[in-house]
């Protein structure tokens, strides 16, 4: 299980990469409340994180990054449209929790052929442990 510093830097990450134009659309902050709730993380600090980001901190867990990567997928995925630059900014965020470059690379290539972008939880899952063996 992560700890309260991971869980604040894990929902910093997220902030961060929702307020690419400097603001953040209703859904995508719902969305982020909602795994704030899962978290166990309160809304009172969960709203200071967009003032006072936390400094990224390196999940050990494979696995918490997996968790960590789809719900990033997720997010990018909620207004329906998004650049070639998310999905670059999305790819170093991978990278940069030590995720496999063929992973996501393959993560971001199927996308487009599920319903709403959207790579089911155990298939992403399965991405990542052919890569990871």
């Amino acid at each position: 299980m992560i700890n309260r510093v991971e869980k604040l830097s894990l929902l910093s990450e997220m902030i961060a990469f929702a307020m690419k134009d400097e603001n953040i659309k209703s859904i995508e902050y719902n969305f982020l409340l909602g795994i704030a709730k899962q978290l166990e993380i309160s809304k009172e600090d969960f709203d200071y994180l967009f003032k006072s980001p936390v400094h990224y901190v390196h999940l050990k867990s494979h696995s918490e990054r997996i968790v960590q990567f789809h719900r990033l997928v997720l997010l990018m995925n909620l207004d329906k449209e998004f650049t070639s630059k998310e999905l670059v900014r999305l790819h170093n965020f991978g990278l940069r929790m030590g995720l496999s470059h063929e992973s996501i690379n393959r993560v971001l290539d199927l996308m487009e052929s599920f319903p709403n972008k959207i790579v089911p939880p155990d298939f992403l899952i399965d991405i990542f442990k052919v890569q990871y063996n």
